[in-house]
């Protein structure tokens, strides 16, 4: 699965920098105002809101927009009063599965969006259940792999309740049940590796091999597309695509 292991990454970096431009941050507090409305502001008693809090800090979310956001789910101010989870499935592209997660206070504006998207770029939006078998909700912690001894790593990922640990080109994927997340990424920094990020996501069982390059650049474009949508949180998909067509794609 390295062609969609590597899409991580560059997701990642690309979330880095939507950071820097702030969008990213308020759809980081979106998240996190709502999961703090839904299950309460304490993070150790609410997974959700924890989780939350572990993504944002994974893009390097001030401490202060963090607890402004919790203070507001918590009742302090009318933010995130009116948005709920919505999960849209759809087919991109050569018949990849795409599971989108959005944040929205206006659900017949967010689904005409969304179906609008997925048309436009090569696509169609399903019914649910469509796809949504074809992925298992998963904590991943990513750890750069320069200097790293795997076996270290896999033993201190263990002890936080990791389960599985893949090496992916430059960088390490740690996989764990998602209610093990927070104390996975604990225990990997307090054994003194970096955490590049740490957030929970939609893992493929299967995936689909997307060789052509044309193909691929449509399914991004999409992708990319569905992400730009202020309502969006997160776009999954069980895409395999070669990493040097992959680079081509991203560059």
């Amino acid at each position: 699965m390295s062609g969609h292991s590597k899409w991580s990454s560059i997701k990642h970096k690309k979330g880095a920098a939507d950071a820097k431009r702030g969008k990213l941050f308020s759809k980081l507090s979106r998240a996190i105002i709502v999961a703090a409305k839904e299950g309460g502001p304490d993070p150790g008693g609410n997974l959700a809101l924890q989780n939350a809090i572990e993504k944002a800090k994974s893009y390097s979310m001030p401490k202060d927009n963090i607890e402004r956001a919790i203070a507001k789910g918590a009742g302090e101010g009318t933010d995130g009063s009116n948005f709920e989870t919505v999960i849209y499935e759809g087919y991109g592209p050569d018949g990849v599965a795409v599971l989108v997660e959005a944040l929205t206070d206006n659900r017949n504006r967010t689904a005409s969006d969304v179906r609008h998207l997925f048309t436009k770029h090569g696509g169609n939006l399903g019914t649910t259940g469509a796809v949504a078998w074809l992925f298992e909700r998963r904590g991943v912690v990513v750890v750069a792999a320069d200097g790293v001894d795997e076996d270290e790593l896999m033993l201190a990922a263990a002890d936080g309740g990791a389960d599985d640990l893949e090496r992916d080109g430059d960088v390490f994927q740690v996989s764990a049940p998602p209610e093990a997340l927070s104390s996975v990424r604990a225990a990997i920094e307090a054994a003194g590796f970096a955490v590049e990020s740490a957030e929970l996501s939609m893992v493929p069982k299967t995936t689909v091999a997307v060789e052509d390059e044309a193909t691929a650049k449509k399914l991004m474009r999409l992708i990319d597309a569905l992400e730009e949508n202020d309502d969006v949180q997160d776009v999954f998909a069980n895409f395999d695509i070669p990493e040097q067509v992959l680079e081509a794609v991203a560059g």
